[in-house]
């Protein structure tokens, strides 16, 4: 198992010269994809191209039930973007691939790779299906947030190694999702809230949810708030380890299965103890809660501090659940 990690330089995926014309957008421009030819687009990177370099106001990217085994890059230059799934289900629509970073890099390994902000995902599954017990450890990731200000709505992020990576000091909003992995398949140096989400350890010896490098200068990391925690094991799974020395993670008034370590839910990694980051749980409940020396609790003066609103304000006040 590694215990250091290198980000690969962020990959742009050129437009020119694939003869695709770029749509100008409104307020309410919406591209239409499916992958049996019904939509104008048949894969999603296509209409992601189309959207124009530079552009001011949302697109809306909607993707026709099915499957869309691609890799999908948003670079920084296309903000404001959405795709969104047809489906019933957010499993109704999948865009999956099998990349691992052993042959493609960090980054190049991901699904969906988005380098723009402002960013949106609803309805729909980002997916890396390597399989590392197959094939061998590597990360491979499902989606790679590089830009800030990005919001996931009801979707499902699946994974073995490194699920949801969210870098570049980027901040995101997950909600009412589903996420799956086996070692630090939340990590980052962002800063990013889980709400109402569910969050499962499928390897069967456990492993570790988040994997934070939170900067030393920034107070927040991750915060698992109002979620469900569960896994394939029992009295095995961390909730985490810092990739950096500050790393910061707060899980708060979620339930927590027997899946957790109670006597010692955080460990150390790449000569970080665990000590010395900044971790800490608040009114968690289930069988995988307890409070002991080795899980620091937040007062309730401190979790005043350790809210969705004051993780992604930054400067400019962004509250997307406002």
């Amino acid at each position: 198992m590694r215990t250091s990690r290198r980000i690969a330089a962020l990959i742009v995926v050129p437009v020119a010269g694939l003869g695709l014309t770029a749509v100008p957008a409104t307020a309410a421009t919406t591209l239409t994809v499916a992958s049996d030819g019904s939509a104008t687009y048949r894969t999603v990177q296509a209409a992601v191209n189309a959207v124009p370099a530079g552009n001011a106001s949302r697109v809306t990217i909607t993707i026709k039930a099915g499957t869309y085994r691609e890799s999908v890059v948003i670079p920084a230059d296309k903000p404001y973007v959405t795709l969104e799934g047809l489906g019933s289900t957010a499993a109704a629509t999948v865009i999956v691939n099998n990349k691992p970073a052993s042959t493609a890099g960090t980054t190049g390994s991901a699904t969906v790779y988005v380098q723009a902000k402002e960013f949106y995902g609803k309805n729909l599954t980002f997916s890396n299906d390597y399989d590392e017990a197959a094939n061998g450890s590597s990360q491979a990731l499902a989606l790679a947030l590089y830009g800030d200000r990005a919001r996931l709505g009801n979707v499902r992020l699946l994974g073995d190694q490194d699920t949801l990576l969210i870098y570049n000091k980027a901040r995101a909003y997950v909600w009412s999702s589903y996420i799956e992995g086996t070692v630090d398949f939340i990590y980052g140096n962002g800063s990013a809230v889980f709400y109402a989400c569910q969050i499962y350890e499928k390897r069967s010896t456990g492993g570790y949810l988040t994997a934070a490098n939170t900067d030393a200068s920034s107070p927040y990391g991750f915060l698992i708030y109002k979620s469900t925690v569960t896994g394939a094991p029992a009295n095995l799974t961390y909730l985490g380890r810092p990739w950096g020395a500050a790393g910061q993670v707060t899980v708060r008034e979620s339930t927590l299965s027997n899946t957790i370590r109670i006597a010692q839910p955080w460990t150390d990694m790449s000569g970080n103890p665990w000590q010395g980051a900044r971790f800490y749980e608040y009114k968690n409940t289930g069988a995988g809660a307890t409070i002991n020396s080795n899980r620091p609790q937040l007062t309730d003066a401190q979790a005043a501090n350790y809210t969705p609103q004051k993780y992604l304000a930054g400067t400019d006040g962004w509250n997307p659940a406002g």
